[in-house]
């Protein structure tokens, strides 16, 4: 039955091929079931209030990664791709919307119920060629970076590595903390095992130098298995909250973001796995941007941020997936994680801080393709990865980003030559600013 749906042959794969393919990319993404949660309840903040509750966002993470794994197996059944709550924007939802800005999580879910929404209905348009098209590359990349030195300032400070400091504003932490120095072992371990080419290596260091935690007796060991949490955010999304004047950026922000980092994520797992053809279009690359859509719609239903494509997904494809068979096992697995839970919370935070780390690297690294030789392209993208980190915003990022993009465009002659999304994009960030 499944040869016949997902027609190994035609793809020159099989059963076996497809399952070691689903597991490859399991283990380089199942990070994420521990990380998501651990972002979005504040844990590093300590559980201040107005935060999401850990048990709830781990059960909804998992359900939610099975449950767009499954869409795009059965829908998107020529891509190999695993799905789950994006890094990146939880991170900003959890310090940026609700303790940055004061939101409640059902708020915030309204707003990543919106972003999905309107994402789908882009995906369902021609809106989504003339959008990939008209945003220049070095800023889509100087915004991916930014993003990555969001997420690295973060794990820095989880770490321990980096504290407050009245007058220069961040200073060196306790680095003679035993914990800290076990965090930098495990952030050192982690490129260690990527450079030998080990699948699952941050999965592989977050427990590995958590059990060296629990055993010296440096965090506490709460089991391995336990009850399912109870899904406290299921359908608790808040859309009265959502569709007020200062959410409008904050979905525009969830909305760029989840869009533009799907289609680079497509756009790889496609030139790995061989979809891309001479004229440089994907095939089939519609229905894997409505799954991916429809999974962030679910995913905010269920109570997590946006769920989007992984990149990670290129592992899978490496070790020969081409189907969404692929896809139909990374969500099987992600179901049998459900009563870990306790294992979860078992994680020491300085821990999860240097996987934060890690993964922060992954997106910094594409600065390579910025167009340095032209400054009216690289200076845009440079403003955004500054911007983000040290204003602790994703969204001040984008806006500052467009604004300056937009005004030297205009200065240097181009106005004519650029495209209107430029404009529509720097217009809104600026009415951004006042309507916050």
């Amino acid at each position: 039955m499944l040869n016949k749906y997902f027609e190994y042959r035609k793809h020159k794969t099989n059963f076996r091929t497809e399952v070691i393919a689903g597991v490859t990319t399991f283990l380089t993404m199942a990070y994420i079931m521990f990380l998501n949660p651990f972002i979005l309840s504040g844990e590093f903040a300590g559980t201040e209030k107005g935060f999401f509750d850990f048990g709830a966002v781990f059960t909804a993470t998992i359900l939610a990664t099975a449950l767009a794994c499954f869409i795009m197996a059965f829908h998107g059944k020529t891509w190999p791709v695993g799905l789950a709550p994006g890094m990146g924007i939880n991170a900003f939802v959890a310090y940026g919307v609700v303790a940055g800005q004061g939101y409640t999580p059902q708020a915030a879910l309204g707003a990543v119920l919106v972003a999905g929404v309107i994402f789908l209905a882009i995906s369902l348009t021609p809106i989504r060629a003339w959008l990939i098209n008209s945003i220049p590359k070095s800023l889509k990349l100087g915004i991916g970076a930014g993003i990555g030195l969001f997420l690295a300032i973060i794990g820095l400070e989880i770490m321990g590595v980096v504290g407050d400091h009245p007058v220069t504003l961040v200073t060196l932490g306790d680095i003679k903390n035993p914990l800290v120095l076990l965090a930098c072992a495990t952030f050192v371990f982690m490129i260690v095992l990527e450079k030998m080419k080990v699948r699952g290596n941050i999965i592989i260091g977050i427990l590995l130098f958590s059990i060296i935690a629990w055993v010296s007796g440096l965090a506490k060991f709460n089991g391995v298995v336990g009850s399912i949490p109870p899904m406290t955010y299921l359908f608790e999304f808040d859309l009265k909250a959502a569709f007020s004047a200062g959410m409008a950026s904050i979905i525009f922000t969830l909305l760029f973001i989840d869009f533009f980092d799907t289609t680079g994520t497509l756009t790889s797992v496609a030139n790995v796995a061989g979809k891309v053809d001479r004229k440089g279009k994907v095939q089939d690359i519609d229905k894997a941007m409505l799954s991916d859509s429809v999974g962030t719609v679910a995913g905010a239903m269920m109570g997590t941020t946006t769920v989007t494509s992984y990149v990670e997904s290129g592992a899978g494809v490496k070790a020969g997936g081409r189907t969404g068979m692929t896809s139909l096992v990374i969500g099987v697995l992600f179901l049998a994680c459900l009563f870990f839970a306790p294992l979860a919370t078992s994680l020491p935070k300085e821990i999860d801080g240097a996987a934060l780390l890690y993964v922060s690297i992954l997106f910094v690294r594409n600065i390579t393709d910025i167009e340095w030789n032209d400054i009216a392209e690289s200076g845009p993208a440079v403003l955004a990865m500054i911007v983000m980190p040290l204003t602790y915003s994703i969204s001040n990022g984008i806006a500052l980003a467009f604004i300056a993009y937009a005004l030297i465009r205009i200065f240097t002659g181009k106005f004519g030559k650029t495209s209107p999304a430029i404009w529509v994009i720097a217009v809104a960030s600026v009415l951004s600013f006042y309507v916050a």
